[in-house]
């Protein structure tokens, strides 16, 4: 209850700088939603703007909270993006990919003039790696693709190194938005994450991995009570 009422805040917070005809990239996730809950309700006092959505989940969300969406095909660039993380480090150096939609958000994140991060105390970490960093891979040679990105994270000096595929609660993997599969990497800790980030690149087979490096602008930390905003 107390880490979401925490990422309440942190969404509260991140709608003030949502400004009138913005287009903006709604994130995926458990605090974006709130986001996109409160941008509804900003909308239905007579705010205009358009949202770019960064996965099904969030475009059905955003219709039900009646939130106008444009489409990602029509969008030259975005002037905010709001998003959530799994982890955020000290250089705003972040961990996404929880959801699955790792792929989307870090094309629309890339897109926006200003990436906003919105996240709860318990994401904010001294080290990148704790949580299982996401790679998405296409389905054909996945297995020889995890051997890849396995052999990669432990050249990279990840301790503890698993790489295991997601499946869902029927034993299925897991499948994005895009028709690809993910990887979860175990990593313990990442050493030097923008480095790790261009080994994984390199990999014939993956399409994109969970390290956004370099991106964020503003992280948005919710806490039980209020948030704080850190700038880069």
């Amino acid at each position: 209850m107390t880490a979401d009422i925490a990422k309440i805040n942190a969404a509260a917070a991140a709608v003030a700088y949502v400004e009138e005809g913005m287009t903006l990239g709604l994130g995926t996730g458990s605090t974006a939603a709130h986001f996109v809950r409160m941008l509804g309700q900003r909308v239905a006092q007579g705010l205009k703007v358009r949202g770019v959505p960064t996965s099904e989940a969030t475009a059905q969300l955003a219709r039900e909270c009646g939130v106008p969406l444009m489409d990602v095909a029509k969008v030259g660039a975005l002037d905010l993006c709001v998003d959530g993380a799994d982890e955020v480090d000290p250089r705003f150096q972040l961990i996404k990919g929880g959801g699955a939609a790792l792929l989307r958000e870090k094309i629309i994140a890339q897109a926006a003039r200003h990436f906003l991060v919105i996240a709860d105390e318990s994401k904010m970490v001294e080290r990148l790696g704790a949580f299982p960093l996401p790679v998405e891979v296409t389905p054909f040679g996945y297995a020889l693709t995890a051997a890849k990105i396995y052999t990669a994270l432990r050249d990279s000096g990840c301790a503890g190194t698993e790489v295991a595929l997601r499946e869902t609660a029927e034993n299925a993997p897991v499948v994005t938005d895009g028709g690809n599969f993910v990887l979860d990497c175990r990593c313990r800790a990442i050493p030097d994450a923008p480095a790790l980030a261009d080994r994984l690149k390199r990999i014939t087979g993956v399409v994109d991995h969970g390290l956004f490096i370099g991106m964020a602008r503003t992280v948005i930390v919710g806490k039980a009570k209020s948030a704080d905003v850190l700038e880069r």
